[in-house]
């Protein structure tokens, strides 16, 4: 596991992945305010700035547990953070973890998240060397599930009425991927 106080920097092409810092604030909250970018998130849009210095406390709480770690995802020209990327309920003893994505809506289209998930997945599967690593999506959000599959992602089952949200039930289909199965971003076999 990563013993340093803070995530390591992982490098793709056009962004990289970075530690969240207090400046990072104002991004979080353009992200994670945003009801488009929240659409098929397991909870709401923020609605107060005072929600995005929550998380960072939060997400800095669980990177010092080791039972999450959220990189900021910034532009390689001017480090501004536009989306994130998490590896969560991180399991050591079976080396398995979750990932979780947002990109603001401005970014959508452009393959910069799966620039920043590629970077994430060859990052978890070689040097944390985990074994598998799982996807839980809406079945609503194609975008999401054709860069899944795209990177390699099996759809292993669907979960009714998982999570609840804004007094609705949603679903959730399940991905996994395997570490022998990755290809560095490229179609498996």
């Amino acid at each position: 596991m990563i013993h340093s106080p803070t995530l390591p920097e992982v490098r793709a092409e056009r962004v990289k992945l970075r530690w969240l810092t207090d400046d990072d604030v104002p991004a979080l909250f353009a992200v994670f305010s945003d009801p488009e970018v929240m659409r098929y998130w397991s909870s709401e849009p923020m609605a107060d700035p005072r929600e995005a210095e929550a998380l960072l406390d939060d997400i800095r709480a669980h990177f010092a547990a080791k039972t999450l770690f959220q990189w900021g995802v910034a532009l390689t020209g001017d480090d501004r953070v536009v989306g994130t990327c998490t590896l969560f309920h991180l399991d050591g003893r079976n080396r398995r973890g979750e990932i979780g994505y947002a990109l603001v809506r401005e970014q959508w289209g452009k393959g910069l998240m799966r620039e920043a998930l590629t970077a994430l997945l060859d990052y978890a599967f070689t040097t944390l060397a985990l074994h598998r690593i799982e996807a839980d999506v809406d079945p609503g959000n194609a975008a999401s599930l054709r860069l899944l599959e795209r990177l390699g992602f099996a759809r292993e089952g669907m979960l009714r009425e998982r999570w609840l949200v804004g007094g609705r039930a949603h679903d959730s289909v399940m991905l996994g991927l395997l570490g022998r199965e990755w290809r560095g971003g490229l179609p498996a076999k």
